[in-house]
């Protein structure tokens, strides 16, 4: 589905989604899925009119296996770059393992099942390791902003020309607006820095925001984060 004209939401992913960015001289892909996502991002790719050999870089948000599962397979099969932060390298090329969940209570008892459920991420070697101000080729310049707390080396994508956002998982819509919390916050390796991580986003200007988990918002969502970010206190 496009969400504006020439970026496209790739859904039914597993637990998530990624987005595919079209411009005229490339594609670009950000996150990969779970596991076995390949065929449906490649349908997209070739639903948008264009070949796999198009796509050219992928950024990844974050290290967790429902945005880097497929990403081995992706590769292999368009020869795109790969770029992801510094702090989440190691993870995706097989270098150290991810942590475990840092939640308790309910969702700690949930761990082991889900934990067997996504197939582990097959090591992807990187390409470009991103820091915070980092500038990516994407449609006049994509600022990378780091957004630690669900990982690391998490990150965000801002095209200020567009007023455009790419959340990650530093930002979730589903279960409501607000950073990963519930399953989705299971896996938070620092609570209280992903609620600021949250609130750094929640400063920028932008008119659409895209999330891993939960629908693209469009008309002023730059205004929606801040009303969110004003409840968590």
């Amino acid at each position: 589905m496009e969400i504006v004209p020439g970026v496209h939401t790739i859904d039914r992913l597993g637990t998530g989604r990624a987005y595919l960015y079209q411009e005229a001289d490339r594609l670009t892909l950000i996150d990969s899925g779970l596991a076995g996502s390949g065929e449906r991002i490649f349908a997209a790719i070739e639903g948008a009119g264009r070949r796999r050999e198009d796509l050219r870089q992928i950024v990844i948000t974050h290290h967790h296996r429902d945005h880097i599962g497929s990403l081995a397979d992706v590769v292999e099969r368009s020869g795109a770059q790969v770029l992801v932060h510094a702090l989440d390298a190691p993870v995706v090329r097989g270098e150290r393992a991810s942590p475990g969940p840092t939640a308790g209570g309910l969702w700690r008892l949930l761990y082991p099942l889900l934990r067997r459920g996504p197939q582990a991420a097959t090591p992807v070697p990187v390409d470009r390791e991103l820091a915070d101000g980092d500038e990516i080729e994407l449609d006049g310049g994509a600022k990378v902003v780091h957004v630690p707390g669900h990982t690391a080396g998490s990150i965000a994508l801002y095209l200020p020309g567009r007023r455009l956002l790419f959340a990650g998982d530093a930002a979730v819509n589903a279960l409501g607006l607000g950073p990963p919390s519930g399953p989705f916050g299971l896996f938070n390796e620092d609570r209280a820095q992903a609620r600021a991580s949250f609130r750094k986003l929640a400063e920028l200007d932008f008119e659409v925001a895209c999330f891993g988990h939960g629908p693209p918002l469009g008309r002023e969502a730059s205004r929606a984060l801040r009303r969110a970010a004003e409840r968590l206190g």
